[in-house]
């Protein structure tokens, strides 16, 4: 609400106990002269794509995902073997969520996907294959906004490249040897001493108007 003032701010969460913690959050740090502007839905958000198709100017994909850092943090054993089991099952709905999120917003408006994994089939791979199904969304380069003035505070690492056929060829090619036809998949924060915030996948889509 800070950051983007939206006209409605529409939070969805499925999960009962999550979705009434949200709630309670939201009552607690915004004023009640703010509160027809906000609401908060038990949606599934597989089929927010089908239902609301083309109604949203900007989405966040908060996806549920193997979070890296409460497995390194855990003490209980058995859950390395749950977090290998969902880093095998979450990319499908990962996947899913995402084409919803696409599917939602009008031409010209933007998604964004992001995980708390270093896994790249619940990073990359995902927004890959959401690229190639959706010939009308291109992935943003946040190289220069976001990488290059955070990275005092952050660790970033190179991702891999997607190809992207564009009969107008970029006027301002990517930093590097990459051709401006190629973009980055997303950025990835990793741990690092000093910079001990991450791991968190970032991939910013906009749908062509």
């Amino acid at each position: 609400m800070q950051s983007a003032t939206p006209a409605l701010l529409c939070c969805n969460e499925p999960d009962p106990h999550r979705r009434d913690w949200l709630s309670k959050t939201l009552e607690s740090f915004l004023p009640p002269s703010l509160s027809s502007r906000v609401m908060v839905s038990a949606q599934d958000g597989r089929s927010v794509g089908q239902s609301e198709a083309g109604f949203y100017d900007k989405i966040l994909v908060d996806a549920p995902c193997s979070n890296d850092r409460s497995w390194l943090h855990s003490s209980y054993r058995h859950q390395g073997q749950q977090r290998l089991e969902d880093r095998a099952r979450l990319p499908v709905l990962q996947t899913q969520l995402l084409k919803s999120a696409i599917s939602a917003v009008r031409p010209g408006g933007v998604v964004v996907y992001s995980t708390c994994t270093l896994s790249s089939l619940e990073n990359c791979a995902v927004v890959e294959a959401v690229l190639n199904d959706f010939p009308d969304t291109e992935v943003e380069n946040l190289w220069e906004e976001i990488v290059l003035p955070l990275s005092k505070y952050f660790t970033f690492i190179s991702l891999p490249v997607h190809k992207q056929i564009d009969p107008k060829p970029s006027l301002h090619p990517l930093i590097g040897s990459v051709s401006s036809s190629y973009h980055r998949l997303g950025i990835l924060v990793v741990p690092h001493p000093g910079k001990t915030w991450g791991p968190m996948f970032l991939s910013r889509i906009r749908k062509k108007g």
